[in-house]
């Protein structure tokens, strides 16, 4: 899934970086791949220029892209395809749920007696 915005992006940062080989983000020698602890290092160091007091890891950039499909709507098997999990099991560990959300629920005892509780009953 990739935004047409980030697509933007990344054409205009290929065409500045003059990248001419298959890598979009080759590694120091141009030749090699980026290594996981150098994309780890680069995401916690943008995270602490960012003025973020907690530890941000690329896995926290994944969950934070899950919570926030589940939280606009997106349905759970959708979101196991999106993140390539074989089992729905895997795609349940993300089910995080804002602080926001949370205060934003009705409790369903509070529409008893009322039309809204006469409806669904």
């Amino acid at each position: 899934m990739l935004s047409s915005r980030l697509l933007r992006e990344l054409r205009i940062y290929w065409k500045a970086a003059g990248l001419v080989g298959p890598m979009l983000f080759p590694g120091n020698a141009g030749r090699r791949r980026l290594t996981r602890a150098a994309i780890h290092k680069a995401v916690a160091g943008a995270a602490k220029r960012a003025g973020l007091s907690k530890r941000v890891s690329p896995h926290t950039l994944r969950h934070s892209f899950a919570t926030h499909l589940l939280e606009a709507g997106t349905d759970l098997r959708t979101l196991q395809v999106l993140l390539g999990h074989a089992a729905i099991a895997s795609t349940t560990l993300y089910l995080h749920v804002s602080t926001a959300r949370m205060q934003s629920l009705t409790s369903p005892l509070d529409a008893l007696g009322t039309s809204e509780g006469r409806a669904r009953g």
